[in-house]
């Protein structure tokens, strides 16, 4: 790898002390403008730029907005572009940074202590498990666990995307309908249980808890859940997951079993995250726009950091259903 440029190389090529190159850098006194502009020809040449955490030091910016992740799974991925591609044009730089996996519950506290103020000027969290927090920045959540608390939240209506879900596969004729749940301590995975069971009671159809399995959106989990779900007596025909991963693993199991999608089975997800289009057949899903979500939280951390008010503190996006090649009427028995 090529070492990256210091500003001691930069004094070498302008031949000037370092101090000369801070001040000149940094448009100080004392410098003359000859000497000012051999060295930013330098500073051009050796691509040399001054760490984020001087010039926080200097300006109280860094010029750059952290998006805190518990981890980089297809979900966060996605949030992570509609961000990038919101900052695209404003001058400020994307840090992603994690650190779920060594800091467990509360991570976003400890996250936002060892960031603020030194390295971000703002901060966006997604699925925080609080919300509840402050810092010396200001903070947008993404799809928190709990639901709204003392920072602004963006998410997508999880409720109205489960019941439409439902909807869908009741109108293909599917009276068996299980369900892969996502994990219990978040509020989106809560919202669409719920959107479920309105969705069936919409239907004329009775809810079965035999039909109900926990994935807590892990492959490995819902795949458990799928197994139990598929080896009942009487099983479903068609089954909801609560996110895309879940729902191809429940196409793994199924295939496992001799079943095929979707004429033994239909599934349908929920998120659309890339996966879900290249899938074998294509998955049929519940869009929720999560670039979309990225690009209101960079929005709304704008609009704080030009110290504004924001017009509304949580926004609720719509969700609707993509059909592709996993829904199909059910089979006759």
């Amino acid at each position: 790898m090529t070492r990256r440029p210091t500003i001691h190389d930069v004094a070498a090529a302008a031949g000037v002390s370092v101090a000369t190159v801070s001040k000149a850098v940094n448009g100080r006194y004392g410098v003359s403008p000859e000497t000012v502009s051999r060295v930013l020809d330098a500073v051009k040449t050796l691509g040399y730029e001054s760490s984020l955490v001087a010039s926080s030091m200097r300006s109280r910016r860094t010029g750059v907005i952290g998006v805190l992740v518990a981890d980089i799974e297809p979900f966060s991925a996605e949030i992570l572009k509609g961000v990038g591609g919101a900052l695209s044009d404003t001058g400020y730089d994307l840090l992603a940074y994690t650190g779920a996996r060594r800091d467990g519950e509360g991570w976003e506290r400890r996250s936002l202590s060892r960031l603020s103020g030194t390295l971000i000027d703002a901060a966006i969290i997604v699925t925080p498990t609080v919300v509840n927090v402050s810092g010396e920045v200001p903070i947008v959540a993404i799809d928190p666990h709990t639901g709204r608390g003392d920072v602004p939240t963006v998410e997508s209506d999880s409720y109205t995307g489960a019941q439409q879900a439902v909807h869908y596969l009741a109108q293909l004729g599917h009276r068996r309908i299980g369900f892969i749940a996502g994990r219990p301590d978040l509020r989106s995975a809560v919202a669409r249980a719920s959107g479920y069971r309105a969705g069936l009671a919409a239907a004329g159809i009775a809810f079965d808890p035999a039909l109900v399995g926990v994935g807590r959106y892990a492959q490995d989990v819902a795949r458990e859940a799928a197994e139990a779900m598929l080896s009942l007596d009487d099983p479903p025909t068609a089954v909801f997951a609560a996110n895309d991963l879940s729902a191809l693993s429940i196409i793994e199991v199924a295939g496992a079993r001799g079943l095929t999608v979707p004429d033994d089975l239909s599934v349908v997800g929920f998120d659309d995250v890339p996966e879900a289009a290249r899938a074998q057949p294509a998955l049929t899903t519940v869009r929720q726009p999560m670039k979309r979500l990225g690009a209101e939280a960079v929005r709304m951390v704008l609009t704080l950091l030009a110290g504004e008010t924001l017009p509304e503190t949580h926004i609720e996006l719509p969700t609707r259903l993509v059909a592709r090649g996993t829904t199909a009427p059910p089979p006759t028995r």
